[in-house]
């Protein structure tokens, strides 16, 4: 299977990167399935239910949030009543949405995408590697599911690292999102899963990690609270990790980094 993961959508500009890129990959790249971070499309703050309309009809299979994902009141409803996004699994029980599901790909293959937010610097949830483990005990990658990815929304890469290895060759791909900053460790594990310590951001890089660069320099320089800060609004580069796994196994055969427009240096997959 060809899967790609797209990093965190930040405002319009990220959002129209996604509705001008994903079509033209999925053909480009022969994609069989795309998964979207989205928890700051909405104006960097959380996503709203017609933002994930829009996305899902352009061609993105599942959204994944994060720490923002209740900044936007009106997605809490839309939580229950859409399983094709997902919040943190490692909130606690009772909690609206869920954070992991298994959803169709073409030929009949089934995909399970899970994903959890660290604990380091991060709110004090629960464990992500229990959580984790709770899904992998329902189903085994190459026998009940032929893909499996896991987005780990972290602050700290080492906690990200460490959860990569800890599903090495049980799942397909582990990524991260949060940092907003793609990394250049796109590799195979061992075992056999696909790993990238942050897949970056789809938005204007002309920004500080998406917002606006005067006011979010001015925070730092000052230490006085300023202005609300607001996304970037320049050309947006769509920063995503290409997976290619083995049809047998799920395990992954390769991973590289995509990026597609603005200002970083062009990334793209030889098919």
């Amino acid at each position: 299977m060809r899967l790609l993961f797209c990093g965190d959508v930040l405002g319009r500009s990220g959002r129209d990167a996604i509705a001008e890129q994903v079509p033209v990959l999925r053909q480009r790249l022969n994609l069989d399935f795309v998964v979207v971070n989205g928890e700051n499309a909405a104006h960097g703050f959380g996503i709203t239910p017609k933002i994930c309309e829009d996305f899902f009809a352009v061609g993105v299979d599942v959204i994944t949030l994060g720490n923002h994902t209740w900044d936007q009141r009106e997605i809490i409803p839309y939580l229950d009543s859409e399983p094709r996004v997902l919040r943190p699994r490692n909130y606690p029980p009772g909690t609206p949405g869920k954070g992991a599901g298994v959803y169709p790909a073409p030929r009949g293959r089934k995909v399970l995408v899970v994903q959890v937010m660290g604990r380091l610097f991060m709110d004090p949830l629960d464990d992500p590697f229990a959580a984790v483990e709770g899904e992998l005990a329902r189903q085994r990658l190459g026998t009940t599911v032929h893909a499996a990815i896991l987005d780990v929304h972290c602050e700290a890469s080492s906690e990200k690292m460490a959860l990569g290895h800890y599903v090495d060759g049980r799942m397909s791909l582990v990524v991260g999102s949060h940092s907003h900053i793609p990394t250049a460790d796109a590799q195979v594990f061992p075992g056999g899963t696909a790993y990238q310590t942050d897949a970056g951001m789809c938005g204007d890089y002309d920004s500080v990690i998406g917002m606006k660069k005067d006011a979010a320099t001015l925070r730092l320089v000052r230490k006085l609270p300023g202005e609300r800060l607001s996304p970037a609004e320049g050309p947006g580069t769509l920063c995503a990790v290409f997976v290619e796994t083995d049809d047998a196994t799920g395990l992954a055969k390769r991973v590289e980094p995509v990026r597609v427009g603005g200002r970083l240096a062009p990334a793209m997959p030889a098919v």
